[in-house]
């Protein structure tokens, strides 16, 4: 067992926003099980988890090779203990190595076994990635109590303007019950539900006593086009106008949120929103949100899960899926 109740430790947060979610119940027991260390958590998402109680530090991790180079020097002058890398990834261990850490966990993936003081199998047959990342504290003797993600919405007046701004702009002002339909996704095409399904659920939607609104990054807009094009009554649309800090709060106002198996699925849930998660592609048995309310839709095929990025066939499994299917499962989400 490592003793790293006074150490400096140094965690490499995972790359993707769902990930980062899924992280959470590990990232807090190790904060509960070493109140004496310095804890600094290095990740894409890092920022976002300010005010979440799960580190000392948050550093957002460049993208780009030469400015990770130049971060991974800052931080191996200060020198870590310990260092937890969630990612399975060679880099990962690699950086470990340049922050000088003195032990560093993570799992035996990517042939970088060597580059690990210690090195956890990886568990066959895999779990749920939530449980996965418990597993990671297991050397250390931290357990994780609560394996369900849950976020805290921190008093933030100014973005609660923001948020009411936005939602005025678009009609949607005076709380009404809004159902998120996020259409994008950042694995690849194979996980968008077609934007004629979504232009369907919008329209069964606004049929009832339930509003849909459409979010996305900028990169979703083209698919946002084609909704509102497909649709006899285009709903109102959030897509590019948001902004990350925003997403919880937003999400908040929400009465349920439907999407791919994409990232604001785990953080809509966690923030204790009702979602309805479309599967095809990848695992629900590995990747679903974790809540009370989280709902999954899929449509089985013989070749899913397959997890590919583009699908070379048809897409029998999201085109699958059809919209009276997941206007029912948002109806009795968002009605409890």
């Amino acid at each position: 067992m490592i003793d790293a109740g006074e150490a400096v430790i140094v965690v490499r947060g995972p790359n993707w926003l769902g990930d980062t979610v899924m992280a959470l119940p590990a990232l807090r027991a190790l904060r509960a099980g070493r109140p004496a260390a310095r804890i600094t958590l290095a990740g894409r998402w890092a920022e976002l988890l300010a005010g979440q109680g799960v580190a000392d530090v948050l550093l957002p991790y460049p993208r780009p090779a030469r400015e990770r180079g130049r971060f991974n020097r800052a931080l191996g002058a200060t020198g870590a203990d310990l260092a937890i890398l969630f990612p399975s990834s060679l880099e990962s261990a690699l950086a470990a190595r340049r922050w000088r850490a003195r032990r560093r966990l993570g799992f035996d993936a990517d042939t970088r076994g060597l580059l690990l003081t210690d090195a956890i199998p990886l568990p066959i047959p895999r779990q749920h990635q939530v449980d996965e990342y418990a597993r990671l504290l297991e050397p250390l003797g931290v357990d994780v109590p609560d394996a369900t993600p849950t976020w805290t919405l921190a008093v933030d007046r100014e973005a609660d303007r923001a948020v009411d701004a936005l939602l005025g702009e678009v009609g949607l002002g005076g709380r009404p019950r809004i159902v998120g339909l996020h259409i994008g996704a950042a694995f690849g095409p194979s996980k968008l539900w077609p934007a004629e399904s979504f232009a369907r659920l919008a329209a069964q939607l606004a049929g009832t006593h339930l509003a849909p609104l459409l979010l996305g990054s900028p990169a979703d807009r083209e698919t946002a086009d084609a909704v509102i094009a497909a649709s006899r009554r285009p709903p109102a649309s959030l897509v590019g106008r948001d902004r990350p800090a925003l997403l919880p709060r937003l999400f908040s106002r929400l009465a349920c949120l439907v999407s791919g198996d994409t990232g604001v699925a785990h953080l809509a849930a966690a923030v204790g929103v009702p979602t309805v998660t479309l599967f095809g592609p990848t695992d629900p048995r590995l990747t679903a949100p974790r809540g009370s309310a989280a709902r999954v839709v899929s449509h089985p095929t013989a070749c899913a899960p397959c997890f590919l990025a583009e699908c070379p066939i048809e897409h029998g499994c999201l085109r699958g899926i059809e919209a009276d299917d997941v206007a029912r499962q948002v109806q009795r989400v968002a009605a409890a």
